[in-house]
């Protein structure tokens, strides 16, 4: 068998793995500030402060604002998702063998990107206590006020994460079932995936922080968030005689840091609480 593979099978296997990553492999990657062809190992947010507006007496100078300006680092690494794709195996299946390597490759990296960001999260400013209750409209209000507070801007760009359990607490709240209240808004994010109420995009996600039963749910703001791309996914090719089966790797290489902690509420919740 001849070990040069044609480049349009190449190119089509990784438009295919790309469309899957940007599609349905992270739900998070949309939501947060997003800087690709990072060059190096490291990315660098900026992080401007509040200005003040002044008084200008005639003929005198402008006042100036004196914004502080700080930046965050991001610290990229490398990350990898391979498959072998057998050759005969594909004679005898009649799924697309070459499809599911995408898919699973694309779901492995887009899950990573995820995971990045969540432990991230994690460094939030402000923490609502579990109080050994669920995700109860009480917490969820002060979480929206303290972002309120914090001058966290209301622009559209508020995002929540809960879990699956906590999901199906927010449906037992009726202004977040009713269509009255809340609405979709993203078009990557469908049905039961998010919900627009009180401003921001509920989504619910199954790689969320537990620990011993209280499960960690989070509301920010995208630019609270960072997430730096170097190399977007990227899927190789390459026939390996050993094994008589093509080997399709995707790879990626990212990183995420927290540029605002007061842009974050991590709300604890009780995973065990009973749905009333």
């Amino acid at each position: 068998m001849s070990t040069t593979i044609a480049n349009s099978f190449v190119s089509e296997y990784t438009e295919m793995v790309h469309q899957s990553y940007q599609q349905r492999g992270s739900k998070l990657r949309n939501t947060v500030r997003l800087q690709t062809g990072v060059e190096g190992s490291k990315c660098v947010f900026q992080k401007v402060g509040k200005g003040a507006a002044g008084k200008k007496s005639r003929h005198g100078n402008v006042p100036l604002m004196n914004l502080n300006h700080s930046t965050v680092s991001c610290t990229l690494s490398d990350w990898y998702a391979a498959e072998y794709v057998d050759k005969l195996d594909e004679l005898k299946e009649k799924q697309d063998e070459k499809k599911v390597a995408a898919e699973a490759g694309a779901w492995a990296l887009g899950r990573k990107i995820d995971e990045l960001l969540i432990t991230r999260m994690s460094g939030a400013a402000n923490i609502v206590a579990e109080a050994e209750t669920g995700l109860t409209k009480d917490k969820i209000l002060q979480a929206f006020g303290t972002l309120n507070a914090n001058d966290v801007a209301d622009d559209g760009h508020r995002f929540a994460v809960v879990g699956p359990h906590q999901w199906n607490e927010l449906l037992n709240v009726e202004e977040f079932k009713s269509s009255d209240f809340a609405g979709e808004q993203y078009p990557w994010l469908n049905g039961t995936e998010s919900r627009t109420w009180l401003g921001i995009t509920w989504m619910f996600h199954t790689g969320l922080p537990m620990d011993a039963g209280s499960r960690s749910c989070f509301i920010y703001h995208r630019n609270a968030m960072g997430l730096a791309e170097g190399q977007e996914i990227k899927a190789f090719v390459d026939w390996v005689p050993e094994k008589a089966a093509h080997l399709v790797d995707h790879m990626l290489s990212a990183g995420s840091c927290l540029i605002d902690p007061e842009g974050i509420i991590e709300i604890k919740c009780d995973d065990d609480a009973i749905i009333i």
